[in-house]
């Protein structure tokens, strides 16, 4: 697979649950792990399972993203945003966690995707607050989004979009 070619990063795709399309033919996704992961749990019925499968197209850590500078017109960035959940639990594996640093290495994350992104390109950044308030966030990156969306049956979802030359 030639990434150059591709005009969409997905920097933290995690199991691809935001895409409708899993594999779209435009998008690079990577991930700094490549895994499967199954669990049972407590259901109507009496136990049910369900499946995860984290298969990036390139493993890497998205504070060090192994790609040109502006080399995408679309970023995705979800990181992870669990500060207190147990290592085993399923959202863990599921979105991963973050340690004490989070400030730094979501502002470092923030940048590797502005840099990889084309002058005037957009980058989305998906972020859940069940932990951490989004204007920390901003805060720690060093900008506010354009514009954004509270979503989910709590509104714990934020989506944020920025503008790569736009503040």
């Amino acid at each position: 697979m030639d990434a150059q070619k591709k005009i969409i990063l997905d920097m933290t795709c995690g199991g691809r649950s935001i895409w409708f399309n899993k594999n779209h033919p435009n998008a690079v996704y990577c991930d700094i792990r490549q895994e499967d992961h199954t669990s049972f749990w407590k259901s109507a019925d009496g136990r049910s399972e369900r499946f995860l499968t984290v298969n990036p197209d390139v493993v890497c850590n998205f504070t060090n993203l192994p790609f040109e500078d502006e080399t995408f017109y679309l970023v995705v960035f979800d990181p992870p945003h669990l500060l207190r959940a147990g290592e085993t639990s399923w959202l863990v594996k599921k979105y991963g966690k973050l340690d004490e640093n989070w400030p730094q290495m979501l502002h470092d994350g923030f940048c590797e995707g502005m840099r990889v992104l084309k002058e005037n390109g957009v980058l989305i950044f998906k972020w859940n607050e069940r932990d951490i308030p989004a204007e920390k966030v901003w805060k720690a990156i060093g900008q506010k989004p354009l514009f954004g969306h509270h979503s989910g049956k709590q509104l714990l979802t934020f989506w944020g979009c920025f503008m790569k030359g736009v503040k």
